[in-house]
């Protein structure tokens, strides 16, 4: 009962908050934690910016900057994408705040994490240099998905170039991606870590144990409730000052918003999904995936949405479905040693399943500059995916459907 009564005391005292910096344009916006920003409710995911040019890339983001928009996540190193972004924002630099990740660097035409602190510097000059811009707000340490890397990270030559990065002022906060609430938790409570971006949705949170979506079996019985150990972050984090934002807010792919696909065997629309997230008073932004200016609209809608649009409870009291080991084209998996971009293949074989083929779906796979037919069965990829996906198999899928 006490930690109900908190969640309801700090909740209205968040919705006093947010309802005084309501803009004109109608966003509603959140504390960043304790670092002094203001976010909106809603933000940009970065990867739909590879699909675009750019000048398709300075409409969006201008679309998007004008209703209000002011956070974006870049995690993606893949040059096209920063280059992209850095355009878009040309003359409007201080109108976004930019959460970017440290320790992503492109190799030969593939994504890479790495805590090697030549390449973690390489990279991170990158992004400065293709966003035009001497600092970011907020700097991101790259997906930490398990104690034992978290732990790894205290003391180490990568965790001493961040903080370092912070004294010049290249970073302003210093925060981390995870996927794991036990790992989530650890890095609220090491007192150095001010912004946590966190995999959330109605789905995620019925996980046991502070477990990970990809884990074997980890989605195969949901829990009823929360999981204590994402209980224990979400209010740690809220009552001391941490801001959390959002990543897989529709489930990784939209897999949430399709009765098919979702774990829950029930569809969420985008308006429940991200009303879901933002109840919890800790959170400060949604990062949604942006991939035109279709998606950007439907997104926005939120602006408009009715209190009946975005009551998820009823959807929530639905039976839990059995699902895991799906892709939500996180590049974990990269490089490839025949260089095929396996995360594309999987989104482009994923939208053929679901849609049904079209000339656009096969235009975009013939662009790509290795296929999934090339694909040997090395397995490197299957020791670096941490969701679990049958990637061989996959690309077997993907060749039968497309042809090679």
């Amino acid at each position: 009962m006490r930690k109900i009564c908190l969640w309801v005391a700090i909740a209205m005292a968040t919705a006093v908050a947010s309802c005084t910096h309501k803009a004109e344009n109608s966003m509603t916006y959140r504390p960043l934690g304790n670092t002094g920003l203001m976010v909106s409710e809603v933000s940009i995911g970065c990867g739909g910016f590879e699909k675009l040019d750019s000048a398709q890339s300075a409409e969006l983001m201008a679309v998007a900057l004008d209703s209000g928009m002011n956070y974006i996540d870049i995690y993606d190193a893949n040059p096209k994408v920063r280059s992209n972004i850095g355009y878009a924002l040309r003359g409007r630099r201080d109108e976004m705040i930019i959460q970017g990740h440290i320790g992503t660097v492109w190799v030969n035409g593939q994504h890479k994490r790495t805590r090697d602190v030549e390449e973690t510097r390489a990279g991170f000059e990158d992004l400065l240099q293709r966003l035009g811009t001497d600092h970011i707000e907020v700097g991101m340490i790259h997906i930490t998905d398990s104690p034992a890397e978290w732990q790894e990270l205290e003391g180490s030559p990568y965790l001493d170039y961040v903080k370092q990065l912070k004294k010049e002022g290249k970073i302003k906060h210093i925060g981390v991606s995870s996927h794991n609430a036990e790992v989530a938790l650890m890095a609220a409570k090491s007192g150095w870590i001010e912004v946590i971006m966190f995999s959330l949705n109605p789905a995620f949170d019925r996980l046991r144990g502070g477990a990970i979506p990809w884990e074997e079996g980890a989605m195969d019985n949901l829990q009823a409730g929360i999981d204590p150990v994402r209980v224990e972050f979400y209010d740690y984090c809220a009552t001391h000052g941490i801001g959390v934002t959002v990543m897989k807010t529709f489930g990784g792919g939209g897999r949430l918003l399709d009765a098919k696909q979702s774990p829950l065997g029930v569809a969420y629309t985008p308006e429940q999904c991200i009303a879901y997230c933002l109840a919890k008073p800790c959170i400060s932004t949604c990062i949604l995936g942006i991939d035109n200016m279709d998606e950007l609209m439907t997104d926005l809608h939120w602006l408009q949405a009715t209190d009946a649009e975005k009551d998820y409870t009823t959807v929530g009291k639905r039976e839990v479905a059995k699902a895991g080991g799906d892709c939500t084209y996180c590049n974990h998996c990269s490089p490839c040693p025949q260089g095929i971009p396996i995360a594309r293949v999987n989104e482009l074989l994923d939208k053929a399943e679901r849609d049904g083929m079209s000339e656009e779906l096969r235009a975009q796979y013939d662009a790509l500059s290795h296929h999934a037919s090339e694909c040997t069965h090395c397995g490197s990829c299957l020791t670096r995916c941490p969701f679990g996906v049958d990637v061989p198999r996959r690309m077997d899928d993907a060749a039968k459907q497309f042809g090679y």
